[in-house]
């Protein structure tokens, strides 16, 4: 896996931030829903599943267009520690009047990758993006399952990659 989440995460925020935020500021300030996630599930490392994770994300009550900014910490079960600051983009579907339906994110990472007795993904540094797709509640608590990919973006020669397949659950903070 490559780069291709992250230009997803950016060509659809893009696209979106022209249809539905440009007429009031492209990127303005606006109220989002806040929410902790907690996620559980597979690390797979050149396409072997190496061990597990637990992947907490903070999603902050803001939002810029379509942009919210996000801080997320995982840590695998080989000690292996990534932190990091974004982005997530949300688009709702099958939306009922209740405010129940399904949901779809991508997410924009850019963190710190401190290698414990896991794989050496080449630099320090590592891009976490990703998708997800779940359904949200009338509540706002939201399951679904979220794949990921981490490189160095080829900062480093060596850019092995590692990928996530997990399962979440977001609890809204507001």
């Amino acid at each position: 896996m490559d780069g291709r989440l992250a230009v997803l995460f950016f060509a659809v925020g893009l696209f979106d931030m022209k249809a539905n935020d440009c007429d009031t500021g492209c990127l303005s300030r606006t109220p989002a829903e806040e929410a902790l996630s907690l996620s559980f599930g597979n690390v797979i490392f050149q396409e072997k599943n190496i061990g597990s994770e637990v992947y907490l994300r903070y999603d902050m009550g803001i939002s810029f267009g379509p942009f919210q900014p996000a801080m997320g910490l995982s840590v695998s079960d080989s000690n292996d520690i990534w932190l990091g600051l974004g982005a997530t983009h949300t688009t709702r579907f099958w939306q009922r009047p209740s405010g129940a339906g399904g949901y779809a994110q991508l997410h924009f990472m850019p963190g710190v990758y401190a290698q414990g007795n896991g794989p050496d993904l080449g630099y320090p540094i590592e891009f976490r993006s990703g998708a997800e797709i779940g359904y949200q509640a009338k509540n706002g608590l939201r399951m679904g399952v979220s794949f990921d990919h981490r490189s160095n973006g080829d900062i480093s020669s060596l850019n092995p990659g590692l990928e996530t397949f997990q399962l979440r659950m977001s609890v809204p903070l507001n």
